[in-house]
């Protein structure tokens, strides 16, 4: 039996590392204090001589996006923001060495078939050529008629649009062996 391509663990990098902002899914904080997650920037702002990063959360960024509108973001220092990369290469966390707090904290892919639920959760496809990303599962997983585990999965986009207008998204199933839950 082979071994499971495992795709790229998601490491914090700080905003003002990056020229392009808008759209990246970002965490804001404070060194000691916590984390905030699941939120979406835009291009930094500077005022006076500081520099501010627009952030939303995920639903209000999508709602923007889908109906064209402009929103309120909030202005965070960019020294509080960080960008969700993906780290090609990047060796595993360490589950010995407790985490810091330092920084936001990366995440490590987990199996579907490990986790206590998968259902809203946010998955990464393994495709041929390298991974797609910005998907959520709609599903626990579930054998299919076929005796395979499988989960569905939907955009992200279609995943808010389904919390902000009731649309159902187009659901794809996915064999649980072609993806990973960030």
């Amino acid at each position: 039996m082979t071994a499971r391509r495992r795709p790229a663990p998601v490491v914090p990098v700080p905003a003002s590392s990056l020229s392009s902002l808008r759209g990246r899914r970002v965490v804001v904080g404070m060194p000691g204090l916590g984390w905030r997650g699941d939120l979406r920037a835009d291009d930094p702002v500077v005022h006076g001589s500081r520099t501010y990063v627009p952030v939303l959360t995920e639903q209000d960024y999508y709602r923007a996006e889908t109906e064209q509108l402009e929103v309120f973001a909030p202005l965070v220092p960019i020294d509080r923001v960080w960008v969700e990369e993906p780290a090609a290469g990047a060796p595993l966390s360490d589950p010995e060495r407790p985490a810091t707090l330092d920084a936001p904290p990366r995440r490590d892919p987990v199996r579907p078939e490990d986790a206590h639920t998968v259902t809203g959760r946010r998955v990464v496809q393994l495709v041929p050529d390298g991974e797609v990303r910005d998907l959520r599962a709609v599903t626990e997983v579930y054998q299919s008629d076929d005796g395979i585990s499988c989960v569905r999965v939907c955009s992200e986009a279609e995943w808010y649009q389904w919390a902000l207008l009731g649309k159902v998204p187009d659901a794809t199933e996915l064999r649980t062996d072609q993806v990973w839950l960030e």
